[in-house]
């Protein structure tokens, strides 16, 4: 990858409806080779997909949790149970294995607290050998990006 391919990125990052002769122009190339090196970046698995970002006000899903998972006991069974079973959960925006105190990190995005307590009762406690279960509510996004810094 050269400067080129991460200028590239940079502008789909930033909006990935820019047609490939935009990018060229901004780059002062032509379409062709900017159109290659997408495909390759496609190919190598560098660009994983093109997604919309949707307003979750807009679309009255208001709030957002933070949701610290501390599971019982720790073998690889136990563990790869509970990734499957989060999967499965789509109020689950987001979840990491993460190193330390805690687990599981998930991010649930939600339409109200009743809907999380909901949520929390009839499907996450459901899952087999969660030890501790921590909620953590935002009250203001600061900032928010799915754009990497290069």
């Amino acid at each position: 990858m050269d400067e080129t391919d991460i200028r590239i990125l940079q502008i789909l990052q930033k909006d990935a409806k820019k047609t490939t002769k935009e990018i060229a122009q901004k780059l002062n190339l032509t379409a062709s080779p900017v159109y290659d090196r997408i495909r390759k970046l496609e190919k190598k698995g560098i660009i994983k997909k093109y997604v919309a970002l949707l307003d979750k006000s807009r679309l009255d899903i208001p709030v957002t949790a933070i949701c610290l998972v501390s599971q019982r006991y720790h073998n690889e069974g136990f563990i790869e149970k509970f990734e499957e079973q989060i999967k499965g959960l789509k109020e689950v925006q987001e979840c990491y294995h993460m190193a330390g105190k805690v687990d599981f990190f998930l991010k649930i995005n939600i339409r109200s607290l009743p809907a999380y307590h909901e949520f929390v009762r009839t499907k996450l406690s459901k899952i087999e050998n969660i030890g501790v279960l921590e909620s953590y509510f935002i009250l203001k996004e600061i900032t928010s990006t799915t754009e990497f810094y290069f």
